[in-house]
């Protein structure tokens, strides 16, 4: 029997990604005015996020049950766990909503994957696709290529009145970067 893919699971020996800097700068950066499509059947501008703290976590690209990644994707660093990521968020959502916190993924993907993905893992808040890169070239955000695409490295932007004010970079493990935004967030308040 053929080995399936699981996108839920991720496999114990991960490699771990390492702080290269490249997210140094962000504190205290301005969102740019981007606008881009949403699972919420949207366009969402991304300057708009001017009042209170939203949580914008990035990710390289999530799986599809039964459909390989790409080739060499568990032994790139910080690549495999979008999904177990983005499903963390999911099953913390009241969480983030009870500190008053928007939450919202991005990626590379196009808006119909994204779409499919939300229905799928029944995520409850919006999934962005910046399939042109755009916010990594506003913000200079770091991005890997595999098998010709060019997708974002994990990091999570804490953005409040419209300016990041916290970065997490690397994320690892992917699938307790929520527990550790909300631990941040928590502390934050104290």
């Amino acid at each position: 029997m053929a080995h399936r893919h699981n996108p839920h699971e991720l496999p114990a020996d991960l490699p771990a990604p390492v702080d290269d800097g490249a997210c140094q700068h962000l504190v205290g950066t301005a969102l740019p005015h981007l606008r881009l499509e949403s699972t919420a059947g949207t366009w969402f501008n991304t300057s708009s996020l001017t009042a209170g703290r939203s949580v914008i976590f990035v990710y390289p690209k999530t799986g599809i049950p039964g459909v390989e990644p790409p080739t060499g994707w568990d032994r790139i660093p910080g690549a495999r766990g979008c999904t177990p990521q983005t499903c963390a968020y999911r099953d913390d959502y009241s969480a983030f909503r009870q500190l008053g916190v928007e939450v919202f993924g991005l990626s590379a993907q196009a808006n119909s994957e994204q779409r499919e993905f939300a229905v799928r893992e029944h995520v409850p808040f919006p999934l962005l696709s910046d399939p042109d890169l755009e916010l990594a070239a506003a913000l200079h955000l770091p991005t890997f290529v595999v098998e010709d695409l060019v997708l974002y490295r994990r990091v999570t932007l804490a953005v409040d009145s419209g300016r990041i004010v916290h970065v997490r970079y690397p994320v690892f493990p992917p699938d307790s970067d929520a527990d550790a935004t909300l631990a941040w967030l928590r502390a934050e308040r104290t």
